[in-house]
């Protein structure tokens, strides 16, 4: 554990996207926060970002690389910070970290980080392409 959280970012990379409040009803049997509701709090901000980007609705078709890092608590103010890595024809990779502050103290620390990949659609869901003059 010791070698992992070496290596973890100090700061989040991206922009700050969505906060909320970790709530009781969110949590597992350990009572920790549930695993499902923070990768729901991640596609809703990577979701933002691929929506921007594309300027048409979105679905998401792929997570990658999803790592949980530490765990969630009740009550921890948990930030989910976005990055568009890549746009394709019809798609968008995007990373998003979610970083919590837990009692007020003004230090945050690494939780989540994955990949979601999106693609633009239009109004019966077929793929469309991104708009590549407003994305970037």
């Amino acid at each position: 554990m010791q070698e992992t959280e070496n290596k973890l970012s100090t700061m989040p990379n991206g922009s700050l996207i969505t906060r909320t409040i970790a709530m009781p009803a969110d949590t597992n049997a350990n009572m920790d926060i549930f695993g499902g509701w923070i990768m729901s709090q991640m596609d809703i901000a990577s979701g933002i970002i691929a929506k921007n980007t594309a300027k048409s609705r979105v679905a998401t078709v792929a997570v990658d690389s999803m790592t949980f890092h530490k765990p969630v608590h009740v009550a921890d103010t948990v930030a989910c910070y976005g990055e568009l890595l890549k746009v394709g024809n019809t798609s968008m990779k995007i990373k998003i970290e979610v970083w919590c502050q837990r009692d007020m103290n003004e230090e945050q620390f690494l939780v989540t980080e994955a990949i979601f990949t999106y693609v633009a659609i239009n109004t019966e869901g077929k793929p469309i392409p991104v708009n590549r003059e407003t994305s970037c």
